[in-house]
């Protein structure tokens, strides 16, 4: 259903320099952590950062993105995932990919992580991932975006590497069908607890973090659960459940930039944009 994908080996282009190295230790084979994206290691949805550069490369209007933004609030609001809602997300998702190049995907995401989502990294979790990076332990992101852009985050911000929602590629280009279902929810636990199969991974010596109730699941999966810059739900529950809560939100209360709180609206919300670079012809060249 999932698929995991290693950093490709290079030194990563971005990542924080405010602390002094730390002593090399060995690594811990049965440990790792686990990093939610939207929110929780980024301010706002990487899809919706990506969908911005598009736009700035004319692949769609700024009236196009507008109506994307408008799509995230309206799932927002609603907060309905119910299964005919995921249904048209994964459609939706379909029309997104379709006919474009692997690589010329990983080329955008590259570009546009540096212009737009690396000033988004929030430097706490960021501290928090290098802490377990530090320890000898692996750290991966699990994310409700193709694994191609969660793939350039990792390896800009040197993380082991990243799962997410993977699409069928053909020839070097993507068919249009997604390779089992949107890594959302249960679906997170469940790859997690494959990779920690594969890698021999003891889960309950590993740690997962995420701000959003959704990904109670893998929450729950691991030894180690802390809400970073959590929901109302998901604060309620570290609450109950006695596990650790880090905000790294300033003000009153949480500002999240175009962000939704459910799968359906970040790839909907994202297909929409895209689908409307492609009715216009105006594929990734």
């Amino acid at each position: 259903m999932t698929v995991s994908t290693d950093r490709r080996g290079h030194t990563a282009g971005w990542a924080e320099t405010d602390a002094a190295p730390a002593t090399p230790v060995a690594p811990d084979p049965t440990a790792a952590a686990f990093f939610d994206v939207d929110n929780t290691m980024m301010q706002g949805a990487s899809i919706y950062w990506f969908a911005r550069g598009l736009a700035a490369r004319n692949y769609f209007t700024t009236g196009d993105l507008a109506r994307f933004a408008w799509q995230q609030l309206r799932f927002r609001v609603l907060a309905t995932e119910h299964a005919g809602d995921m249904s048209q997300a994964k459609e939706a998702a379909l029309a997104f990919i379709e006919g474009w190049r692997v690589d010329d995907v990983e080329r955008l995401a590259e570009e546009i992580f540096d212009e737009l989502m690396a000033p988004r990294i929030w430097a706490g979790t960021r501290r928090l991932a290098q802490r377990h990076l530090d320890a000898g332990e692996r750290v991966w992101l699990v994310s409700a975006a193709p694994v191609e852009i969660g793939r350039v985050i990792a390896s800009r911000l040197g993380l082991t590497g990243a799962i997410g929602t993977v699409a069928e590629v053909v020839d070097g280009a993507y068919t249009g069908r997604l390779v089992g279902d949107l890594m959302h929810g249960p679906a997170k636990a469940e790859a997690v607890t494959q990779l920690a199969a594969v890698e021999g991974l003891d889960l309950a010596r590993c740690s997962a973090y995420s701000d959003s109730a959704n990904d109670l699941p893998m929450l729950s999966a691991v030894g180690r659960a802390v809400a970073v810059n959590p929901d109302g739900a998901l604060l309620r529950q570290a609450r109950q459940r006695g596990w650790e809560v880090r905000d790294f939100r300033t003000g009153r209360r949480a500002v999240k930039i175009a962000v939704p709180s459910t799968a359906a609206a970040g790839l909907l919300a994202g297909a929409v944009g895209a689908g409307m670079a492609l009715q216009k012809r105006r594929r990734v060249r």
